[in-house]
């Protein structure tokens, strides 16, 4: 029985996950389980390139939340309309002050290469520095002060928003490669800390930098890939197919009560399938990442870079190229969380650069692959559910203990005044309690890499 149960246990977890969502649109609502599904799938992705880069390859990036905001970035960039007005006043000028800065750190770098004076190379970057300082501040405040309530910021290309997807994934992986350049050399310890820092400068500079994606003041309104609940809900054929649903349930009621009850119904049902839509995007995306991961991992590159993990002293001895290895799964697996990052956002349809919190992009991402298993492309998929939904759910569930303690309680107790105040940490305490456990009784996941399973 434990042989069998040890072959088939991803399909079992599986189906019991299934089974917990299903409890939850049948006894909640639909579309409370929709929306725990679509931020799983949307999590998996993330915890896809979290995966690639340590399970596959044992490299530590604790700046997930700088790569998830540079993908949110480019849905900002790409998909909305430019802001004409701030294009024309200061456009020119702030183009003129990147080609600037961009052409004053390049002739440092090949300079210094040459060999020429280190005083010569000073002042030539420091006189770039100071054009390019001019320009740019010039620029950012004629752009600021276009309507700053509403824009503020140049906009985007207006271009297709699934296309931002892309960029995401592209931006990511050029910033990966400019980080993993500098970081890659580092121990373990010493690459998580730097992952961070250089996480953190990101963030920074789009919380600051009001010119770009308006800072502080966030990104609203952004296109969408799936229609809209209020055009569902004025759409004839919806309205039709929901009326035929219910049928038998209107037919008992009165001409005025069945408006109202069929606008309700109407009302959800839109929420329902727009849900559905983005589900059906998302899972495409994971299928499609999952299927290349697991080609990539099967194949003579992807052995070659499990051999650089488990013996990187061997692999050298084999003319391996470590360095240059752990770069290319550096740039996958950011890549692969930018395209996470930019799904996000489309799915929230707003940019909130305050929303990139380490207890968000961080722990949980890490939780999610080593609950699931570190290594294995479904595990990472199964953490994903299984911690977004005890993420989600815990709120209720802490409410639902405080309620239990108050029935075998006297109303006033101290101790029952002193949890309900802090029944929103108890997902703190069950995110902590799930992570000992498997620490524990399960070191390598639920679903472990299979050359670790003995």
């Amino acid at each position: 029985m434990n042989t069998l149960f040890q072959a088939n246990k991803a399909i079992v977890y599986f189906t019991i996950m299934a089974l917990v969502l299903l409890f939850v649109g049948l006894n909640q609502s639909w579309a409370l389980a929709l929306g725990i599904i679509n931020m799983s799938l949307i999590s998996a992705i993330m915890a896809l390139g979290v995966n690639i880069q340590w399970g596959y390859a044992g490299l530590m990036n604790v700046g997930i939340m700088g790569f998830a905001a540079l993908g949110g970035v480019s849905v900002v960039l790409i998909a909305q309309q430019p802001v004409t007005e701030a294009v024309d006043a200061g456009g020119i000028k702030m183009l003129i002050a990147l080609i600037m800065g961009a052409a004053t750190i390049t002739a440092g770098i090949l300079l210094n290469r040459r060999g020429v004076n280190k005083w010569l190379i000073a002042a030539i970057v420091v006189t770039g520095y100071l054009f390019t300082r001019y320009y740019f501040s010039e620029a950012a405040d004629i752009i600021e002060k276009v309507d700053p309530a509403i824009t503020g910021y140049l906009g985007g290309f207006g271009l297709p928003i699934a296309f931002s997807w892309i960029v995401g994934g592209v931006i990511a992986a050029g910033a990966a490669w400019w980080v993993g350049k500098i970081t890659l050399g580092l121990r373990t310890d010493y690459l998580a800390i730097a992952t961070l820092g250089i996480s953190e400068i990101i963030l920074y500079v789009i919380k600051n930098e009001d010119w770009f994606v308006r800072g502080l003041k966030n990104v609203y309104g952004l296109p969408r890939p799936v229609p809209y609940e209020v055009d569902m809900q004025q759409s004839e054929w919806f309205q039709n197919v929901v009326t035929w649903i219910h049928k038998s349930e209107l037919q008992l009621l009165s001409q005025t009560e069945q408006i109202d009850k069929l606008s309700d119904y109407v009302r959800e049902a839109a929420v329902v399938f727009v849900k559905l839509c983005y589900s059906g995007l998302f899972i495409a995306i994971l299928v499609a990442l999952i299927v290349l991961s697991n080609l990539a991992l099967n194949s003579p590159w992807g052995r070659k870079v499990r051999a650089i993990r488990d013996n990187e002293v061997a692999a050298s001895a084999m003319g391996k190229d470590i360095k240059r290895q752990h770069l290319q799964i550096f740039v996958l697996g950011s890549a692969i969380v930018g395209i996470a990052g930019a799904l996000l956002v489309t799915y929230d349809g707003i940019f909130i650069p305050t929303a990139y919190l380490p207890l968000r992009f961080t722990f949980l991402i890490w939780v999610m692959v080593i609950l699931g298993g570190s290594g294995n492309n479904m595990g990472s998929v199964l953490g994903a559910f299984i911690i977004w939904f005890i993420w989600i759910q815990s709120g209720p569930m802490g409410l639902w203990f405080v309620e239990m303690l108050s029935n075998n309680m006297s109303e006033g107790s101290t101790s029952l005044e002193f949890i309900e105040d802090r029944v929103h940490y108890l997902r703190l305490v069950f995110m902590g309690t799930i992570l000992l456990l498997i620490m524990r009784f399960s070191p390598s996941g639920l679903l472990p890499e299979k050359n670790k399973e003995l």
